[in-house]
């Protein structure tokens, strides 16, 4: 839970002792037990809601699978690697390796390297 360990959670009761003081810390580990079981109330309660909507899905959901801690890019790129080939996405080229139309000027040099006269300068003479 948050690495918090015995000693470390001994020692957090000791400094709430001095700084709260001896006659207040009962009312504030009141208020305390009251804030961590309504979250937990909370949390189930949204865990229940899940189970209502979802129906007999959310059993068979692996959460352990969609925990963000579970992370790791290097995995899921040679995941992605070893796919099957038959399975893989289709490869898309990138716009930039369709050539692009010719414009007019390169139209012109290609016409003067095949030695062609260009259509547009044989309309005008």
């Amino acid at each position: 839970m948050f690495g918090l360990t015995f000693d470390k959670l001994l020692v957090i009761g000791v400094i709430a002792v001095f700084v709260v003081g001896p006659e207040r810390l009962p009312k504030y580990a009141a208020q305390l037990s009251r804030l961590v079981r309504s979250l937990r109330d909370l949390a189930n309660g949204a865990k229940d809601r899940m189970r209502e909507e979802m129906g007999p899905d959310f059993d068979e959901v692996d959460w352990k699978k969609l925990d963000p801690r579970q992370y790791d890019p290097r995995r899921i790129i040679r995941e992605a690697l070893l796919d099957d080939p038959d399975t893989a996405a289709p490869v898309v080229k990138p716009v930039s390796a369709v050539p692009a139309p010719e414009g007019a000027y390169a139209q012109s040099q290609r016409f003067k390297r095949e030695g062609k006269p260009a259509p547009w300068d044989s309309e005008a003479t």
